[in-house]
């Protein structure tokens, strides 16, 4: 059996764009992308603390440095420039490597900078 956990996550971020005439998805940072370890064409899961609006989309690369967080499409009309965000990637994880897996979480300023790296280790006892 597979569960789905959480192996990625972007805490507190910045929107900096939202571009409704974009074709979809969310444009993060490189460097964002890299420190959690989401891959571009990724599944991911964005909240948004001002509203409580939840969507899925995919990431695609932004500029490595520029801190961009830009929700395109759709999604524009729920997000807006200078809102906090959660962004989240899950994984399908076997009860064996679930024992082992911690998740990549990046706390983030606001400017999106990273502040802090977390790991987050799993309760053993689920199992």
């Amino acid at each position: 059996m597979l569960r789905t956990f959480m192996h990625a996550k972007l805490h507190k971020a910045r929107v900096t764009e939202a571009n409704l005439h974009y074709v979809g998805s969310i444009t993060i940072d490189e460097d964002l992308l890299d420190a959690v370890g989401i891959f571009e064409n990724e599944k991911v899961q964005v909240t948004n603390n001002q509203n409580g609006a939840r969507i899925e989309t995919y990431a695609i690369k932004g500029e490595r440095g520029s801190g961009v967080i830009c929700l395109n499409g759709a999604a524009a009309r729920h997000f807006q420039v200078g809102d906090e965000v959660i962004i989240m990637a899950y994984a399908q994880l076997t009860n064996e490597e679930i024992l082992v897996h911690e998740p990549k979480v990046a706390v983030l300023d606001e400017t999106n900078n990273i502040k802090q790296m977390l790991s987050q280790e799993i309760a053993h006892t689920i199992l």
